[in-house]
């Protein structure tokens, strides 16, 4: 996980990660930056909450992308194809909402990445856990492409009981 991290926090931060010169961000770049990255910790923080969640701010037509092989991964085209096809098998088969708990938010221009950890109690009473890496992209404060990395064997094992 910690490799994959690293690969997203290069890719979020472009040539200074890669022993480049750093490049500063145009102020409206940055107060986009910190305006995405705002609305990931406040969706967040009201997901933990239980006042709403991260789906929240889809756009209608996001393009949602679970990386692996496990039984959700692939493309979804639409909020509503994710949420029914990608985040509902996985509700059903837990008693608790997923728990999340952020460990680090980065933003730069319109792209925020963050890296969280999620707990939530299975139906057969058992823990679901996982840790999670999202790249997602925002267009007037909806994301609109995203891309979920994760432990598909976690999710595989909470799937297949």
């Amino acid at each position: 996980m910690r490799a994959l991290a690293g690969l997203l926090l290069a890719l979020a931060l472009g040539p200074a990660a890669a022993g480049g010169r750093p490049v500063a961000q145009p102020p409206a770049d940055a107060a986009i930056a910190q305006s995405n990255a705002a609305l990931v910790r406040q969706a967040f923080a009201a997901w933990r909450e239980g006042r709403g969640s991260l789906f929240d701010l889809l756009h209608e037509d996001v393009e949602w992308v679970v990386a692996g092989t496990s039984p959700v991964s692939g493309r979804y085209g639409s909020r509503q194809a994710f949420l029914e096809q990608a985040v509902a098998p996985i509700g059903a088969r837990l008693a608790t909402p997923i728990a999340p708990e952020v460990r680090q938010v980065l933003a730069q221009g319109d792209a925020v990445v963050v890296l969280w950890d999620g707990v939530a109690t299975r139906r057969d009473g058992g823990t679901y856990r996982n840790s999670y890496a999202w790249h997602l992209v925002f267009e007037d404060g909806r994301i609109v492409r995203a891309t979920a990395f994760l432990d598909t064997w976690a999710l595989q094992r909470l799937m297949e009981d």
